[in-house]
């Protein structure tokens, strides 16, 4: 399976780009209560305030509209906003500083700095990353699609090109999508590894036409920040009818992408809805 954006190949006129976690596999939840945030805790050493702390946590990584938010700037914001509160945490200034000036937010890009800069808190970082990839793979069998995915793939695939683009770990997301028989219906898997969403998509627009011939699926403000960057159109998964998302993506959405009718107002009126069930 193709893994780099220089691998794909146009095969349709029409292109789907498919966020992973909360989109199209129910993971997103558990990963975050089991792993990210309880792995920061330990880490991190705030057990003391780990209630406290796991409630920002879950609020900005999946309860708000920084929802999906890449996990090194999750980690910076929610630590930001901990200390903020009076909460007894570091800063992480460096984390922040890092993730704020970096050109890739990934595990190499983390060890580049860490060998140029040496500070203690990256290599905290560092743990914390490699030890939720750690417990999510011990979370085996916890994951699964949500209804109508693959069926959703499966229509989409007759009449575009899908490539999932995603900020989770590459190598997660190949063997979620393999596992659950989700990848012969995708032409590239582009994990975090890859580069930002944006940058991907501004690389694999490259093989089209037009813009109006893409749309960007997922479930979070940066998946509708990377579409609008690029001028695509944006179809949410909104959260909490994620089953009912996907039967309108197979049907109605997929339509109006064929017949150039995803115009303004259906593409302001997909993004209202997305909004209102983040807004909550």
């Amino acid at each position: 399976m193709k893994q780099r954006v220089e691998e794909f190949e146009k095969r349709h006129e029409y292109l789907v780009c498919v966020d992973s976690d909360g989109c199209a596999m129910d993971t997103m939840d558990i990963k975050h209560f089991h792993c990210f945030g309880p792995r920061a805790v330990d880490v991190f050493g705030i057990e003391s305030v780990k209630d406290e702390f796991l409630k920002i946590w879950n609020e900005i990584n999946l309860f708000s509209m920084t929802r999906g938010i890449n996990r090194f700037k999750g980690l910076a914001l929610s630590f930001d906003i901990a200390h903020e509160k009076g909460l007894d945490v570091p800063e992480l200034a460096h984390v922040k500083k890092w993730t704020e000036e970096s050109d890739e937010l990934s595990k190499p890009s983390l060890q580049r700095e860490i060998e140029k800069t040496g500070e203690e808190e990256l290599k905290l970082a560092l743990e914390w990353s490699d030890r939720v990839n750690q417990c999510i793979e011990g979370l085996s069998g916890e994951d699964h699609p949500f209804d109508g995915v693959k069926e959703g793939l499966a229509e989409l695939s007759k009449v575009a090109d899908i490539a999932i683009v995603s900020s989770a770990n590459g190598e997660a997301v190949y063997n979620e999508w393999t596992k659950h028989d989700l990848a012969p219906y995708v032409e590239v898997m582009l994990g975090q590894e890859a580069g930002s969403k944006a940058y991907c998509i501004s690389q694999l627009k490259k093989h089209y036409d037009s813009e109006n011939q893409i749309v960007m699926v997922g479930d979070a403000p940066g998946d509708l920040d990377a579409a609008q960057q690029n001028g695509v159109h944006y179809y949410p998964i909104v959260v909490g009818k994620e089953a009912e998302s996907w039967e309108r993506l197979k049907t109605e959405a997929k339509d109006k992408l064929v017949n150039d009718d995803f115009d303004e107002d259906y593409q302001e009126q997909l993004i209202k809805e997305f909004k209102d069930a983040l807004s909550k």
